[in-house]
Parts: structure tokens; C-alpha cells; sequence
């Protein structure tokens, strides 16, 4: 459901149950008075207008309808200008590896005295520009598929999907110089949408790899804690303020304000990554330490109470 749908029916479901507890209050105030103020609250909750004296013993409840609404209007505008920002940022880091792939393939095209390390120098570079564009380009489709939902609860072997990323990883960890070490408990079974789940582990890893100084360790812990699964991914790199760890799993957000076109995206991951969670009924934190960060993924395993 679209932020502005649930604004909508948060503010009728608010004007019926004050409507109701009003007429309740009040019966001998006339229906068309109510109706009014109700509408001009829902219009424009910004504007502060007198409110009439037969409604004055729920002059409170309407103020605070009032307030919650601009609250809603307000983090419905942030978001929409978080979007717009980010739609400006993707264009221009799209251009650019469009760009750096265009010239190469010209040149290895207009050119055809270039030694043989120079053509490999050269469709390297093509192909990892094109790279990011494939990532810069998925980015964008994931805009417009933020409203998750968890269709199917199947056995998920958390234990297994997590060895099998960590291979999976490698290249990306050796590209960076980075290492290693799953230490991962065995038979940890969850019920969810397994698909689903790898996104989540495979959003962390991104990050931590995106985030991690060249020749660091990515920690990669899986336990089982009570009747949770609890998986912590580690790296070291640049400490995260701890006035941004509560802002890192918003919609849009990208923690380097320099928009680097190695670690710049969409800023979507961890805010897809925590939707995720949160739909198998578990919870995901950030914390960071020095040059140290840990994500930490907390789900009910099989069996347990899903509160």
C-alpha cells in the first residue's frame, strides 16, 4: 500500500471515529457544523482555524487529528523529496559509466593499431562501467517495487542459503582484497519465502563489501539465540555516526553525501532489507564502533511464536 493510501485511510478511519465520538458527546449538535469542521481539518490540517464554540469540549481531540495529519504531510514530503533527489542523482551517475562505455567502445572500434593490452585495458573498463549501469538500472526498478509482501511460508535453511552466498561473494570479496570466514551454525530453519530472505543477506553483503576498506575482514555469524536465528555481518571502514544508524534503513537515504560512484545508489538495499525482516517477524539494527559496523538480522526459527 502507497504512502498516500494510508494517509487516506488513516484520516478517514480518524474522521469517522471522531464523528462518532462526537455525535456521542454531543448529540444536539447540528450534523452539518461537524461535518465541516471535519472537512476543513481533512483539506488543510496545516491551517489553524477557529474551532466553533458548540464543538469547544472536543477542541482537543480535533487538535490533535489536526497535528497527526501535518505529521503524515510532512514525512510524505520529505520522502517524495528524497525520491526526487534521488531520480536527479541516478540520472547523473547514469550518464556518466554510459559515457566512460561509449568513448571505450569507440575507440576500440576507431582504432585499430591498439596493442592487444590495450584493447583488454580497455574492454575492461567498458565492462565494468556497464556493470554499474545494469546495477544503476535495477536500482531504479526497485522505486517502484518497495510495497513487499510475504505470499508463501516455506522451510528455509538459513544455514545453507548463507553458505551458499558467502561463495557466491567471492568475487566480489577478492575484487576488494577482502576475506571471509563463514562461521555459520548448521540446521538454522526459518519459515518465509526463501527468495525473499537471500535479497536481504545479499543487500547486507553489498553494503558491507561497498563500505569496507580494501584488504579488510567481512564477518559473516550465524547463531542460534533461544528460539531466534541471529545473523550478524561485519566490516571495517569508516565509523557511521550514531545520529545516522537510525536513518540508514530509510527509503532513498545514502550515507556518503558525495554520492562516490563506488559506493553511491539508489539507497534502497537496507530499506528493503528491514521491509523484508519485519514481514517474517524479525527485526534488523545497525551498530558501529570505531571502524567497526555490524548489521545484526534477528528471525523467529521454525516453531516459534511469531508474537
Amino acid at each position: 500500500m502507497t504512502t498516500w493510501k494510508i494517509i487516506l485511510l488513516t484520516a478517514g478511519c480518524l474522521a469517522l471515529l471522531l464523528a462518532l465520538v462526537i455525535l456521542a458527546a454531543l448529540p444536539g449538535i447540528r450534523l452539518r457544523r461537524v461535518g465541516k469542521a471535519l472537512q476543513e481539518i481533512l483539506e488543510d490540517p496545516s491551517q489553524t482555524r477557529e474551532v466553533p464554540r458548540a464543538l469547544n469540549p472536543v477542541a482537543g481531540d480535533l487538535a490533535a487529528v489536526r497535528a497527526r495529519l501535518c505529521l503524515q504531510q510532512e514525512e510524505v514530503r520529505q520522502e517524495e523529496k528524497r525520491r526526487q533527489d534521488l531520480i536527479a542523482f541516478l540520472a547523473h551517475d547514469l550518464k556518466t559509466p554510459l559515457t566512460s562505455v561509449l568513448g571505450y567502445l569507440e575507440l576500440l572500434r576507431d582504432e585499430p593499431g591498439l596493442s592487444e593490452e590495450q584493447r583488454s585495458k580497455y574492454t575492461g573498463v567498458a565492462l565494468a562501467k556497464a556493470k554499474r549501469l545494469e546495477e544503476l538500472v535495477g536500482e531504479f526498478f526497485d522505486i517502484n517495487t518497495m510495497d513487499l509482501a510475504l505470499d508463501r511460508r516455506d522451510e528455509v535453511q538459513i544455514s545453507f542459503l548463507l553458505e551458499q552466498l558467502a561463495d557466491e561473494f567471492y568475487p566480489l570479496f577478492a575484487s576488494k582484497d577482502l576475506t571471509c570466514a563463514p562461521d555459520i551454525e548448521p540446521h538454522l530453519v526459518v519459515e518465509g519465502d526463501g527468495d525473499k530472505l537471500a535479497r536481504v543477506f545479499d543487500n547486507v553483503l553489498r553494503n558491507a563489501v561497498s563500505y569496507s576498506s580494501p584488504g579488510g575482514p567481512v564477518g559473516l555469524v550465524a547463531r542460534r539465540e533461544g528460539d531466534q536465528a541471529v545473523v550478524t555481518v561485519t566490516n571495517e571502514g569508516l565509523e557511521i555516526p550514531e545520529k545516522e544508524l537510525s536513518n540508514i534503513f530509510q527509503k532513498f537515504y545514502r550515507l556518503d553525501a558525495a554520492r562516490s560512484t563506488r559506493t553511491g545508489g539508489a539507497g534502497l538495499g537496507l530499506a528493503i532489507a528491514k521491509e523484508i525482516v519485519e514481514l517474517h517477524g524479525g527485526s534488523i539494527w545497525a551498530e558501529s564502533t570505531g571502524r567497526r559496523t555490524a548489521f545484526v538480522i534477528q528471525l523467529p526459527l521454525k516453531g516459534a511464536s511469531h508474537g
